[in-house]
């Protein structure tokens, strides 16, 4: 791997983006918003279409290469060996792209999805749909986004020699071109934008979560703007000293601990719960989620009404480009620490291991509130329309050791920031540095400062459903950029096998 000369051009046009971004949203948060809301609807309405397809054909992709001649190729050169052994590979997988989402909305999205698939459906079956449609939001479709976009970073890092960012395979393929230098740069540069507004508002929803997770342990009804700032400013404190030093073992190590109190708390709630229900929901949603995940991925709620529609699009849609958002940043994680693999093990490795743990994750958590909507008082499904950030803790309330497990909760989802926003740091200024896998530690203050001031935009927005829109916002140029991307993996792919066969 190979950095480029820092193009100081990029380092100052997305520091200037960014900060712009979020000077708006300090300044005019209202105004931010619905902006945001105004042209994400205007393209989901014009090209959701496209969004729909695109993420549909990188799973298509991902499958046909892990099972095609190519699966066999390392990432690295032929003789090359994985750094790291499988299992520790995969629990870094799942600290890469689960962290405060999970805890966020483990109970409240199949509530939400269940709330309005009863409104036309029988129960039973609305609670059904409301599993398959979270494991569609959260299993193989969102790794196929991450899965494509690493293995690109990774192809033409490892074997390719380039420069770990998303722009480098155009000017690998097509020296000297003057478009290809340009599609580079904005690449990099759409990819800047696209993780500093996607971790900002990560940061906002996770402060709201432990805020209000914090409210619950001290008896207070809700989590005032005073409380939610003084988790947003222990939050800055937490990250900025990481940012001062090497990333090393020490995030790998909160990443880890925050994993298994998750783990912890899924075998919790298992056996504390109703565990037949549990585990029987489970295995359904399972099924029902392999039998729908291809023919789901071409649906557009085309024929069906405006509330249908406007549902696909604030969720399926959105959770698709919120994972476009994210994925220059897991993809630039996941390919350096996939050196050395086939791209088959990489590429089923991704896809599989993650959207397994989403099921059983989204199971337990999401068919316990489902045991209370069906056979106890609604209490949960009611809260996910007024307060959406409580809905995890009046679960937890529900079972033995709320106390602890609460607590537990709030400490998972602060740690998750913590190494989301710290690692976010080091990815941005590999990016603005063209390429160096340990930018200064002055330029990665810069940025978690920045992301700190668009984390506090976000907040001031005042609500989950805002922040989303921000997000989406930030990641509709990348949409096209993956399409490209893919394309240019094929290219790539194509050339190293006609080079094969001329041996």
């Amino acid at each position: 791997m190979t950095a480029t000369a820092p193009d100081r051009s990029l380092l100052v046009a997305s520091l200037a983006v960014v900060t712009a971004v979020g000077a708006w949203g300090i300044v005019d948060p209202a105004s931010m918003v619905a902006t945001a809301s105004a042209v994400v609807d205007r393209f989901f309405t014009a090209r959701g279409w496209f969004v729909m397809l695109s993420v549909t054909a990188m799973l298509l992709l991902s499958l046909a290469l892990a099972f095609s001649r190519f699966g066999a190729l390392r990432l690295g050169p032929d003789d090359s060996v994985p750094e790291y052994s499988f299992a520790s590979w995969l629990a870094m997988l799942f600290a890469a792209g689960m962290g405060v989402g999970l805890l966020f909305w483990a109970t409240a999205e199949p509530l939400s999805h269940f709330a309005m698939a009863r409104q036309v459906l029988p129960d039973p079956l609305a609670a059904g749909e409301s599993l398959v449609a979270t494991n569609f939001h959260w299993g193989l479709h969102a790794w196929a986004i991450y899965g494509i976009t690493a293995l690109v970073i990774a192809y033409f890092t490892f074997r390719r020699g380039t420069p770990m960012l998303v722009g480098a395979p155009f000017t690998h393929l097509f020296p000297g071109e003057g478009w290809a230098r340009i599609l580079a740069w904005l690449s990099d540069f759409m990819a800047i934008a696209a993780i500093a507004i996607g971790v900002g508002g990560s940061m906002a929803m996770g402060v709201f979560q432990v805020a209000d997770g914090v409210a619950v342990l001290t008896g207070r009804e809700g989590a005032g703007n005073l409380l939610v700032l003084v988790v947003f400013l222990a939050l800055v404190a937490a990250y900025i000293p990481p940012l001062l030093v090497d990333l090393g073992a020490g995030m790998s190590r909160l990443s880890n601990i925050a994993m298994l109190i998750a783990i912890g708390l899924v075998g919790f709630v298992v056996l504390a719960g109703p565990t037949p229900f549990l585990m029987n929901t489970v295995l359904t949603s399972f099924g029902e989620y392999v039998a729908e995940v291809l023919p789901r991925g071409f649906q557009t709620f085309t024929f069906f009404g405006e509330p249908a529609q406007r549902w696909y699009a604030d969720w399926t849609l959105n959770y698709m480009v919120w994972w476009i958002a994210w994925a220059p940043f897991v993809g630039v994680f996941v390919a350096r620490i996939s050196y050395g693999r086939t791209i088959r093990e990489f590429l089923l490795g991704v896809l599989i291991g993650p959207s397994l743990f989403s099921i059983l994750w989204f199971g337990v958590f999401g068919g316990i509130g489902l045991f209370d909507a069906l056979n106890g008082t609604g209490e949960l499904v009611a809260a996910t329309a007024s307060n959406v950030e409580r809905v995890t803790f009046l679960l937890l309330e529900r079972l033995p050791f709320a106390t602890a497990t609460t607590l537990a909760t709030v400490a998972a989802a602060f740690l998750f920031l913590v190494t989301s926003v710290v690692s976010a740091a080091f990815v941005l200024g590999t990016y603005a540095t063209g390429g160096d896998p340990n930018p200064p530690a002055r330029l990665r203050l810069i940025w978690g400062v920045l992301l700190g001031v668009l984390g506090y935009a976000m907040v001031l927005s005042g609500s989950v459903a805002a922040v989303r829109q921000v997000i989406a916002l930030g990641a509709l140029p990348f949409v096209f950029i993956t399409v490209l991307l893919m394309a240019c993996l094929l290219r790539a792919l194509r050339e190293e096998g006609l080079a094969d066969a001329d041996r």
